[in-house]
């Protein structure tokens, strides 16, 4: 991989507890394992404790062949956890976000060290790890020391993220994800206009994203719409719409999905895939991802035939 498309990748590593089960995840670490999956090789900012959810998250940065220079270990923390609840038929599911965990306390220091050291182009965050003030303090000294491009998966979570985070982080984000919620969530509070979602190339909703995009001075806006595709909405007007996949699998639960999105279509901005055949692609994927049991496929052989099934289709990997 051409160190010219490095990404960095700063928050939480942690645990979702099924209950019956205990999977290794998080929405910066699954992004992160995606990539590495897909032969890059993203620096993960983290930290977590030392203790057997620990363990398992290192677990996979060796089963990923994953470089730790980025993970910081905590004594007295624990690793992250999160409570799953999945929801009966659907495949929906409730998180239950427990408070103060190690990744809350990514010390600024060795986390400028490690990007000192990469020199990314491209620097992912997100909100949740930004909720106490270590953490918070650790992504800002990051942001005012690199010259990366900013991408913000926003993943918002309820009673975990207030609205300044929000503002703070779109103000200084170049391209920014979110979903259908997160996007009605940005029209109250910058646009106040309600335009809804229902029809993502209505005139109205085109008004509103490009409003937000001007008032963050954003790259640009992806809004991924579950089964029904995702936009791309950028800064000089273009709209580029991609419907979903036309056979989806069968649904096993959304877990990672939209992870999944991001992990491709920042893979495709390093191999300089079209917008299109990008979005496209990211969708394919994580269309693919709702059909295995958690964030992650737990055979590296999944991620080999996407990479082939690209590859055969006549664009470079």
């Amino acid at each position: 991989m051409n160190p010219q498309h490095s990404i960095a990748v700063f928050g939480e590593a942690l645990v979702d507890d099924f209950g019956t089960e205990q999977v290794v995840g998080g929405a910066p670490f699954n992004l992160a394992r995606n990539l590495a999956a897909f032969g890059m090789a993203p620096l993960m900012i983290t930290r977590i404790g030392r203790d057997g959810n620990g363990a398992k998250v290192l677990a996979e940065f060796e089963r990923f062949g994953m470089r730790v220079d980025g993970v910081q270990s905590d004594l007295s923390e624990p690793t992250g956890r999160v409570v799953v609840e999945r929801e009966a038929g659907g495949g929906g599911h409730r998180f239950i976000i427990l408070p103060d965990q190690a990744y809350d306390h990514i010390e600024p220091g060795p986390a400028l060290a490690a990007l000192c050291a990469t020199a990314p182009a491209m620097l992912y965050f997100g909100t949740l790890a930004q909720r106490r003030p270590t953490s918070y303090a650790s992504l800002q000294a990051l942001l005012a020391t690199t010259p990366a491009k900013r991408f913000l998966d926003l993943n918002v979570r309820e009673g975990q993220v207030t609205e300044r985070c929000v503002y703070e982080s779109l103000r200084q984000a170049d391209i920014v994800k979110v979903n259908e919620e997160e996007l009605k969530d940005l029209f109250n509070w910058y646009t106040h206009t309600s335009p809804g979602t229902d029809s993502i190339d209505s005139p109205a909703l085109r008004a509103a994203c490009a409003m937000l995009i001007r008032i963050f001075a954003l790259e640009g806006l992806i809004v991924t719409l579950g089964p029904r595709g995702a936009a791309w909405f950028g800064a000089d007007g273009g709209v580029e719409l991609s419907p979903g996949s036309a056979t989806p699998p069968p649904l096993v639960d959304t877990v990672g999905a939209g992870d999944a999105f991001a992990a491709v279509f920042l893979y495709g901005r390093a191999q300089d895939w079209p917008l299109a055949l990008t979005l496209a692609r990211a969708n394919d994927f994580a269309g693919a991802v709702c059909g295995i049991a958690g964030a992650v496929a737990p055979e590296l052989a999944f991620y080999q035939s996407w990479l082939a099934r690209w590859q055969a289709s006549g664009s470079p990997t």
